[in-house]
C-alpha cells in the first residue's frame, strides 16, 4: 500500500499544483468549534458526492473529546511520510498531523475536500493545489475559554496559554473568510455550507475549461 502512494505522490508532483476541485481548509483558534462546525456541513452534504471531508492522521489517540481521526505512533507516522502515504503532513503543538495521498485524486477529479488545518500548513496547501479557500472560524475569548475548560484535557494554566497564543495569532489569515462561532452552532454551520456550496459551483466550472 506505501509503495502504491509513493508512486501515486510522484505522478502527481509532476503535475502540480492539482488543479480542478477546491480545498476548503478550516483554521482557527482551539475551543472555536472547527470540527463541530465541519460535522454540521458533513450532515448538510450527507447525500452529495460533490464534496469530501477528509479524515486526519495524527499522532494522538483518538476520544470522544476530540475529532474522529486515524492515529500513528510518532515512528510509524515518519515511516508513512516517507513512504508518500501523505499529500501533506506538518507539526503543531508537539504533534504530527497528515492528509491521505488519496486527496490528491479528489482534488484532480474536480470535487470539493474539506480540512481542519493548521496555519503554518496553508503555504503548503496553496503549493500542492491551484484552488484553496481558507474559511476561519472564530469565537469570543470568553467562549473560547469555556469550551478549553470543558473538555479537561489541559490543566487551567495550559488552557490560558492556548489562550494567549490565540490573541497573538488574533488577526485574520489574510483572504480567509472568516465565520463567528460564538453563538448558536446552526447559524456559523450555514455559513459555512454557503461557503461549500460556493466552492462546488467554482469546481464545477474550473473542471471544464
Amino acid at each position: 500500500m506505501m509503495v502504491s502512494a509513493l508512486i501515486e505522490r510522484e505522478l502527481a508532483s509532476a503535475t502540480l499544483p492539482v488543479r480542478n476541485g477546491v480545498f476548503v481548509a478550516v483554521v482557527g483558534p482551539s475551543g472555536a468549534g472547527k470540527d463541530t462546525i465541519i460535522g454540521y456541513a458533513r450532515d448538510s452534504f450527507a447525500e452529495s458526492k460533490a464534496v469530501e471531508f477528509v479524515r486526519r492522521v495524527i499522532t494522538r489517540p483518538s476520544d470522544t473529546a476530540s475529532e474522529d481521526h486515524d492515529t500513528l505512533a510518532d515512528e510509524d507516522f515518519e515511516e508513512a511520510e516517507k513512504a508518500g502515504s501523505f499529500a501533506v503532513s506538518w507539526s503543531a503543538h508537539g504533534l504530527r498531523y497528515g492528509l491521505p495521498a488519496s486527496l490528491d485524486h479528489v482534488i484532480a477529479n474536480g470535487h470539493v475536500a474539506v480540512a481542519n488545518v493548521s496555519r503554518g500548513a496553508l503555504t503548503l496547501i496553496k503549493a500542492r493545489y491551484a484552488n484553496v479557500v481558507v474559511a476561519e472560524i472564530t469565537a469570543s475569548a470568553d467562549i473560547l475559554a469555556q469550551r478549553l475548560a470543558a473538555r479537561g484535557r489541559e490543566s487551567r494554566g495550559e488552557v490560558l496559554a492556548r489562550l494567549a497564543r490565540s490573541a497573538e495569532l488574533a488577526s485574520s489569515v489574510p483572504g480567509a473568510i472568516r465565520i463567528d462561532n460564538s453563538g448558536a452552532r446552526e447559524q456559523a454551520g450555514e455559513r459555512f455550507v454557503a461557503v461549500l456550496r460556493k466552492a462546488i459551483a467554482f469546481s464545477d466550472v474550473s473542471g471544464t475549461v
